[in-house]
């Protein structure tokens, strides 16, 4: 069935069901088809017919049999006299019936095209839709606060300023809501999937329960983070000398290697620091406040918790910033971070540790890893399938977007300082940082087996 089906027919109330479903004769002993409830699923569950009125189904009454010769013959004669102009039968009955059944079974095939026009998203206006948003990820969280205010932004900046309508699809580490958008999302513009680095390392790492490619979907809009590595002065730290050829490697705090620790650990490769792993912490928050115990030596914070969480430390010199992760240009360079103009890169600091520049597949699954998941962290997508005047359309408002003097200050917190990306090259630029070679994947999943012990299923 044509994908886009389900949920239109799930906008039709009782009543509007219950209007095309006749009421059986009296006595005729016909009931009305029965409704059946659809799927249960972000499509919503079909609205089941109304249930039928056995009362109407009854027959003649004790009335009846008390009927004189007289009465009987005058109905006989009126029946006769009325061949010209006859009484509703059982048959007259079920034919309107069946006629009624016909129509309603044309209308489940055609769907929304007889119920509720497909969505015109490709003559320049939305006016009259609903962009909806799938968030594959718990509410409350970054990424729902970030998808949540991008999308009432958005929808403003869209011609005919369409309704706006989110929805979480918790589960699976975001793999499931993902995996869901593609295969059940209607292809015309108004469904959008959110990205983010906890769903992106999943496809990089091809795990088994990722169905979906990113190399196929289609992007609208990305949007950057940073972070800066630091740690605790007490572990023996004073600079960049001290994080390698240690005596006693420093612990490092983490929430899951196949997660967004993913690209710290690439960085703790590509510069051979000594370093130990230890995961399962339920988020950077608590990694903070064990570096501050003494419990943890090293730790990443990303750009928005950094004033709060690292600056305090720093003015106390009870901790030292390293490094920041950088950012990925155009060219797949590691420039800096422009919100850390003042700390040097992965790679500057590989420069000052060992007098040279970094190269080969370290690098390379460094720039790569960071790119999917610091540079283009977070994302708008649609199905390939997506008209391209929709996307567009959609692409051009974004970007109209990014550029309000209004907008860039209303999104300062929750963009953290980075740029709301949609450029005209959008697509070209993402298509070269989704570009996975085998090396790199290799790579990365033997750093994370024979140095962390994790399994990739």
């Amino acid at each position: 069935m044509n994908r886009s089906i389900r949920p239109r027919l799930a906008r039709l109330t009782g009543a509007d069901r219950g209007s095309v479903s006749p009421r059986p004769t009296p006595g005729d002993g016909a009931t009305r088809p029965e409704g059946a409830e659809g799927p249960a699923g972000p499509d919503g569950p079909g609205v089941p017919h109304g249930p039928s009125d056995d009362s109407d189904d009854a027959g003649a009454t004790d009335d009846a049999t008390a009927k004189s010769a007289t009465d009987e013959a005058e109905d006989e004669a009126g029946d006769e006299a009325g061949d010209d102009l006859p009484l509703p039968s059982r048959r007259t009955a079920l034919g309107v019936m069946g006629g009624f059944a016909l129509l309603a079974a044309a209308g489940t095939l055609l769907g929304s095209d007889l119920l509720h026009p497909p969505a015109s998203t490709v003559d320049g206006d939305y006016a009259g839709e609903t962009v909806e948003f799938l968030i594959p990820l718990a509410e409350g969280g970054g990424t729902d606060t970030w998808a949540r205010f991008i999308g009432t932004q958005l929808t403003h900046a869209i011609p005919g300023s369409p309704g706006f309508a989110p929805t979480n699809e918790a589960g699976g580490e975001g793999i499931s809501g993902t995996n869901h958008f593609v295969s059940s999302a209607r292809p015309d513009g108004t469904e959008l999937l959110v990205s983010t680095a906890t769903t992106v390392v999943p496809w990089l790492l091809r795990r088994q329960a990722v169905r979906y490619d990113f190399t196929e979907l289609v992007p609208v809009l990305a949007n950057g983070t940073g972070a800066v590595v630091y740690a605790r002065t007490g572990a023996g730290v004073t600079g960049l000398k001290d994080v390698v050829g240690r005596s006693t490697p420093l612990k490092f705090g983490g929430i899951a290697a196949t997660g967004l620790d993913l690209t710290t650990l690439l960085a703790f490769d590509l510069l051979e620091m000594d370093v130990d792993a230890v995961f399962g912490f339920e988020g950077r928050g608590p990694v903070n406040l064990a570096l501050q115990r003494g419990e943890i030596d090293i730790d990443y914070q990303t750009t928005s918790a950094y004033p709060s969480a690292v600056k305090t430390l720093l003015e106390e010199k009870s901790a030292v910033a390293l490094f920041s992760l950088g950012q990925l240009d155009e060219n797949r360079d590691v420039v800096r971070d422009p919100n850390f103009a003042d700390l040097p890169t992965v790679v500057e600091a590989y420069e000052s540790l060992y007098g040279t520049a970094p190269s080969g597949a370290k690098l390379e699954a460094y720039k790569t890893v960071l790119g999917v998941t610091y540079t283009y962290q977070k994302g708008l997508w649609v199905l390939p399938e997506t008209p391209p005047a929709a996307v567009e359309l959609l692409r051009t408002s974004a970007e109209k977007l990014g550029a309000s003097p209004a907008f860039e200050k209303a999104a300062a917190k929750v963009l953290g300082g980075y740029p709301l990306d949609a450029g005209a090259d959008l697509r070209e630029r993402i298509a070269a940082a989704y570009t996975v070679s085998p090396e790199v994947r290799e790579h990365v999943v033997q750093l994370l087996t024979s140095t962390y012990d994790v399994t990739i299923d």
